[in-house]
């Protein structure tokens, strides 16, 4: 039998009704270049209903013409009118200079359009629209055309057809043009992967629809970048997940999956995309391609994550152990030389130390007055590096050598097995007499003689002979060792200039000229002048009345000029002056009253003035004032967001410390080298500072080392949790220049701030941070340092939990509060006081660290740290955004569960008011126990993402660097000058708009819009008289049952309450 003939007639195929939207992308006018070279390489994506397709590159072109047609399928006709059709242009970075900086791609604008504004086909034309920014930051130019048209589609209903084992044969009948092609013949597709986005870019050939929507899966999993990209070359045609990984070779188990996979489907042609883009073409056909989605895996922060150091301090320590655990036990031996007697004849001896890895020279010897030349000392202490094991067969030879004759003195030899190991908190070994003897460097038998005092131990980078031992791995003793610095104690010094009296003013003014005198007060390079003097008729006095702020540090050395000067005419005129000791000054520690005294002016019987410091002038008049110095406040000398103290100056006003902070800096990884040694190599000389309170810390310098191991250890008394402990890296160049050179400076590596408040207590972090600087060229990983933090306190004592609820700053500063521009003035005068403080000290800490340890420099203009404040708010902001979308989500019925479930919830709320604010803090509650589970495992490093240092601009950032007055050609000032303009008219207009919408809120009863006002005040009428006869349970469910009504019943115009809002006036159009 004919199976052909057992089956009835088929019936016909069902037709459905399928809206097309065709967008004609046909050029753009005007566009912004970004690609480095003064034009770009524009590209458009076009995103509408869920579905996103993008145009071709045009190659460096500012007004390119691409001329493509771009398809959707509607997904619901009846609702396009509200969908959303957005339009951005980017510019392809991968034909810009630098094309390898950065992932993602310059934004050049884009247009938001919706189905309302769709025209049918037939009724279409060409129209151009501004390309509109993506925030206040952006810098936008340009048009682009477009023609946008729909047009509905009558198709054949495919029938869903049973799937055998084997591949069936094809259809006999080809189908109609308009109906999609068979499976087998259809053209692959590309997936484009690029800034956290996902694309799929039809092929040339007309969009098949076979039921499945969805592309295939893609994971991307991207591990720390490296210099070369391997992709593979087949991959297969419908894999359930295609692996990218930075390494050569793939994993065996996704090696073993691509090989089952190309057994079953034959691989495409070979195609190798750029690693920039990253494109994946993949097949759709059969099954596996339904119902799968994009996935995009990636690392928060890339490589530039702090991460956990595995090891002894891999878990959680809680008990207390001894000093010094937080760092690796480095073994040394101690030799200390302390003097000599009874040597040979000798000009300048000195003593060589030698082991069997090690060799050291002491400085030359002194003499005490008085004393035999014979007698020589030395009192130097030498810490070698040691290694136990190898001990066991080694030998120390100490030994005497006159420096002018290199004649031998004599020697003592010792056995590294016998010598003793000392552990703090031991006390000091006492140094022995060791007689001399000679050897086979003796060139003088019988010339021995004397005897030498030292102690020899071994020890741990514990012993109190450490820090100032010469080291064997830091050779200049001068600018290598670790050593404790403390800030010098600043005082706020406040000048009230009252009035002044008796002053010989030019009595030949002009007519109707008041006199200008001002008051100028300097100490040391500080100098402020007052406003000019106000005069008054009836007396001759001068009135000010004006405070002016310096910053004083002990030992209070300076002295207080106060200079009276007459500024009438175009050269100022000194009147007179006084010279006060700041020493003398009264100090004050609370807002108590304080005396002001009449002080006289002196001045030589001329014009001229008495230098500073001299007396025996005339008198020429008398100055009131009023000084003291202010010990309740503290003196900023860091940014008041990571500032690591806020301590008042007067140490009476200091509370009882919570805890203990302790630091074990125990080395670096990977340093870049910093100096050139030669053809093709470097070397890196680091050291470490830490900074907390007014105790800095240094560590020794390693030199000649990629892979520093410092292993010190520092504790600092914490006062305050909410403070800041900074750690910064450098290279050494000082100890390389001449003492008297000012002008070598350390270069710096990278820095790292750690919260002491998101310490847990008396847990044990041991991590390694990047180390990141932010050069004129981008930012750039120097390498990792290696640290160990633990802060000792109780935890949930009341002394700890008292401190939140205390004011973060002294009482002062809230009693008599200082602005903000004079703050930021008196913080940059004590930063310098206190780098010209710490330059002072031996080995010196230099200028460019202190700053750089102060951050003194954030308060400089940048436009990636705007750009980064800027969207700093937009994540804060983002929890609102939210709440909106959720709403909204709530009010058009996505979720008709959760909406009757809100309905619900609303109506209990409303008939129990009650229960309004128990449930929500208990939701709040709810959420931080939520939250627990995601609490950051370690203290956060630097965030290049949040700095905004990963898509900064080059000329951004050459613009940050840039000196003040700046050093660029006029040109290209003048050119970021208008770019500053831009971008404030565009702060300007948002600031306008929100003096506009207060405008609206005063005119509702200003009567500036009578009728406005009329409506306005009946309705409120209106509303009293309901809310007087309703009962307000009714209101309230009334009201918000009318707005999460269903869509159906809702107009997707704006009500006419916002309307009647942007109806009424403003006082914008008074403005000139």
């Amino acid at each position: 039998m004919n199976p052909a003939s057992s089956h009835p007639n088929p019936p016909p195929p069902a037709v459905q009704t399928v809206r097309k939207l065709i967008i004609d992308v046909v050029d753009a006018r005007d566009l912004l270049p970004k690609d480095g070279q003064g034009s770009s390489s524009p590209y458009v994506v076009v995103d509408f209903d869920g579905q996103k397709k993008r145009t071709s590159t045009k190659y460096r072109d500012l007004n390119p013409t691409w001329n493509e047609s771009i398809e959707f399928e509607v997904s619901d006709p009846e609702h396009m009118d509200s969908e959303e059709l957005e339009i951005e242009v980017f510019n392809d970075k991968r034909y810009g200079a630098n094309s390898g900086s950065g992932r993602k791609n310059h934004f050049l604008g884009r247009v938001k359009l919706y189905g309302s504004q769709f025209a049918k086909r037939g009724e279409e034309g060409l129209f151009y629209v501004p390309l509109e920014k993506k925030s206040v930051f952006s810098w936008i130019r340009g048009e682009i055309g477009l023609r946008i048209y729909y047009f509905d589609q009558q198709v054949v209903a495919e029938e869903p057809q049973a799937q055998g084992g084997g591949g069936g044969p094809p259809q006999q009948n080809p189908p109609p043009p308009e109906e999609p092609a068979p499976i087998q013949e259809r053209p692959r597709q590309v997936m484009v992967v690029e800034e956290g986005r996902v694309f799929e870019v039809p092929a040339p050939m007309e969009n098949v629809h076979d039921g499945c929507h969805s592309p295939p899966v893609v994971v991307i999993e991207e591990s720390h970048p490296q210099h070369h990209h391997h992709y593979p070359q087949n991959p297969p045609l419908q894999p359930q997940a295609v692996h990218y990984h930075h390494s050569e070779h793939p994993p065996p188990q996704q090696q073993h999956d691509e090989d089952s996979h190309s057994h079953q489907h034959p691989p495409p042609p070979e195609e190798q995309f750029l690693p920039s883009i990253r494109k994946m073409q993949m097949g759709r056909g059969g099954s596996s391609g339904c119902g799968e989605r994009v996935r995009v895996l990636r690392r928060p922060n890339g490589d530039y994550s702090p991460r956990v150091i595995s090891g002894k301090f891999g878990a959680d320590q809680s008990e207390r152990v001894h000093p010094y655990d937080l760092v690796e036990p480095m073994q040394y031996l101690f030799v200390r030389i302390v003097k000599a007697r009874g040597l040979a004849h000798n000009e300048s001896p000195y003593v060589k130390i030698k082991t069997t890895s090690h060799y050291v020279k002491s400085k030359p010897a002194s003499h005490r007055p008085g004393e035999p030349t014979d007698s020589p000392d030395w009192h130097q202490v030498f810490a070698i590096a040691h290694n136990r094991p190898d001990s066991a067969s080694s030998t120390l030879e100490i030994s005497v050598w006159d420096l002018h004759s290199d004649r031998f003195l004599g020697g003592v030899c010792f056995d590294l097995s016998d010598v003793p190991v000392r552990d703090p908190p031991d006390s000091p070994l006492a140094p022995q007499w060791y007689r001399l003897e000679g050897g086979a460097a003796d060139q003088h038998p019988g010339g021995v003689s004397g005897d030498i005092q030292l102690a020899v131990w071994i020890g741990t980078q514990a012993d109190d002979a450490f820090p100032e031992a010469w080291h064997s791995d830091a050779p200049y003793l001068a600018h290598t060792r670790s050593k404790v610095y403390q800030s010098p104690k600043l005082w706020y010094l406040r000048v009230t200039v009252i009035e002044a009296q008796d002053l010989h003013i030019a009595p030949n003014l002009p007519p109707l000229t008041a006199p200008e005198i001002r008051v100028k007060a300097q100490i040391g390079f500080q100098s402020f002048k007052t406003r000019r003097a106000s005069m008054n008729n009836h007396s001759a006095s001068l009135h000010f009345n004006e405070d002016l702020l310096f910053v004083a540090g002990e030992p209070l050395e300076d002295s207080l000029i106060i200079l009276v000067e007459d500024r009438t005419n175009r050269d100022p005129q000194l009147l007179g002056h006084i010279v006060i000791p700041v020493s003398a000054i009264e100090q004050r520690l609370d807002e108590r009253h304080v005396a002001s005294k009449w002080f006289p002016l002196e001045c030589r019987g001329g014009d001229g003035c008495v230098p500073p410091g001299r007396g025996g002038g005339s008198y020429c008049g008398r100055i009131h004032l009023r000084l003291c110095l202010e010990g309740g406040y503290h003196v900023l000398d860091e940014a008041a967001h990571v500032c690591s103290d806020f301590r008042p100056t007067a140490k009476q006003l200091w509370k009882p410390a919570i805890g203990i902070l302790e630091l074990g800096i125990l080395g670096a990884r990977g340093l870049l080298p910093m100096k050139a040694q030669g053809p093709g190599k470097g070397s890196t000389d680091a050291y470490c500072v830490a900074k907390y309170g007014k105790k800095w810390v240094r560590t020794r310098t390693i030199t000649d080392s990629f892979d520093p191991r410092w292993n010190e250890q520092y504790t600092w008394q914490v006062y305050d949790p909410c403070t800041v402990l900074t750690i910064g890296v450098f290279d050494n160049w000082r100890m390389f220049a001449d003492t008297s050179d000012d002008k070598t400076t350390d270069c710096r590596i990278g820095k790292v701030r750690i919260r002491v408040s998101t310490l847990e207590s008396n847990r044990v972090y041991t991590n390694s941070y990047p180390l990141l600087v932010l050069l004129r060229t981008g930012f750039k990983k120097m390498g990792e340092i290696e640290l160990a933090v633990r802060f000792a306190c109780p935890a949930l004592l009341p002394d700890t939990c008292a401190v939140y609820g205390q004011p973060l700053l002294p009482r002062m500063h809230y009693l008599r509060p200082l602005g903000v521009s004079q703050q930021e003035a008196l913080r940059g005068a004590a930063t310098k006081m206190v780098a010209g403080w710490l330059a002072r000290s031996e080995p010196p800490l230099g200028h460019e660290v202190v700053r750089y340890m102060l951050d003194a420099d954030s308060h400089t203009w940048s436009m990636r740290k705007s750009k980064a404040n800027w969207f700093r708010i937009v994540a804060v902001l983002a929890w609102a955004v939210g709440l909106a979308k959720w709403l909204d989500d709530i009010r058009r019925w996505r979720n008709p569960v959760t909406t009757v479930l809100v309905h619900v919830l609303y109506l209990v709320l409303v008939w129990f008011p009650d229960l309004i604010v128990p449930t929500g803090f208990l939701y709040v509650f709810l959420i931080g126990v939520w939250y627990y589970r995601f609490k950051p495992k370690i203290p956060a490093g630097m965030d290049i993402r949040l700095s905004h240092a990963d898509a900064v601009d080059p000329d951004e950032l050459d613009e940050e660097f840039d000196t003040i007055p700046s050093s660029k050609p006029s040109d290209l000032v003048r050119a970021r000058y208008d770019r500053l303009r831009m971008l404030a008219a565009r702060v300007q207009t948002v600031l306008g708009d929100f003096a506009t919408q207060g405008e609206r809120v005063q005119a509702l009863v200003s009567w500036r819009d009578p009728r406005a006002t009329k409506l306005f005040i009946f309705v409120c009428l209106l509303i009293t008289v309901v809310l007087y006869v309703v009962p307000p349970k009714m209101v309230a469910v009334a009201l918000g049952f009318y707005y999460l009504r269903h869509p159906m019943f809702r107009d997707p115009m704006p009500p006419s309450s916002l309307n009647f809002f942007r109806r009424l006036p403003s006082l914008s159009d008074r403005l000139m």
